[in-house]
């Protein structure tokens, strides 16, 4: 069964090649793997890199929703993985996947497991951070049925922050989700810290598309955006706390890099 691939890119000649090339190294078969890169006007290398691994390579903007959704329609695979050009699959992903579905047919939708790389401090800091919210509001699941996502109305185009939490809560209404233990690999090997908080900051400008659209009462937005879960309820529920007391100075790290965030979002 045919499974695509979707890359979202701009002016990311650093990552796209490593991206390209876990996915060559899938444990899938790769006849069975349609890979697509949907580019954002890049001024570097970006898609002649991306063209030496497939002759699917577009042009679309002006946001990643908006990319995301031209490589789904683009997509002839019955289900798509998308993802950022800085990610790296672990090699058996697109099989684990392939395999959740093919046994549970009522499956629409799955989180893929996120590890944060670099050797940074803050790197680790985001690393322990990010094993926390797998598979809880505060992730977004990446492998998706086509015809499920179409009915659901894709990526809310409106949006460049929050998309995915906004298409979750949409897809969640139409079928079940699951998640594999295969993870893949977020690059973060050069962090900086000004940069991270930029970002964040950035992306805090349109967030309020999001919590418009469902309202401030509902229930995952509240732990998308309330205090309590994203500074505690995530990082204690189902037995997680155990975690921030072995390891103290990267839960001291992360809830510097919380606050610091939070900062970010009241000041956007």
């Amino acid at each position: 069964m045919l499974v695509s691939i979707i890359i979202n890119t701009k002016n990311e000649e650093k990552d796209i090649g490593n991206c390209l090339e876990a996915i060559k190294e899938q444990s899938y078969p790769h006849d069975q793997i349609e890979v697509i890169v949907v580019d954002n006007n890049s001024t570097d290398k970006t898609r002649e890199i991306a063209g030496k691994y497939t002759d699917k390579v577009f042009t679309r903007g002006p946001e990643r929703s908006a990319q995301k959704n031209f490589g789904a329609e683009k997509a002839k695979g019955e289900y798509f993985i998308h993802l950022d050009a800085d990610m790296v699959l672990s090699e058996n992903v697109a099989e684990e996947c392939m395999e959740k579905v093919s046994k549970d047919k009522n499956i629409i939708a799955l989180y893929i497991p996120e590890i944060v790389a670099g050797k940074s401090f803050f790197s680790k800091v985001r690393r322990f951070e990010r094993g926390f919210y797998d598979g809880t509001a505060i992730d977004a699941v990446r492998f998706i049925k086509k015809e499920i996502f179409l009915e659901a109305g894709g990526f809310d185009e409106k949006m460049y922050a929050g998309e995915d939490w906004d298409l979750n809560k949409r897809l969640k209404t139409l079928g079940k989700f699951d998640i594999i233990e295969s993870p893949l690999y977020h690059n973060e090997s050069e962090f900086r810290l000004a940069k991270y908080l930029n970002k964040k900051g950035y992306y805090s400008k349109n967030l309020n598309v999001y919590v418009d659209k469902w309202g401030k009462d509902d229930s995952d937005v509240k732990k998308q955006f309330g205090f309590y879960y994203r500074f505690l309820g995530v990082f204690i529920e189902k037995g997680k706390w155990e975690r921030l007391i072995r390891h103290p100075i990267l839960a001291a790290g992360m809830y510097f890099l919380r606050l610091m965030v939070g900062f970010k979002y009241l000041m956007r």
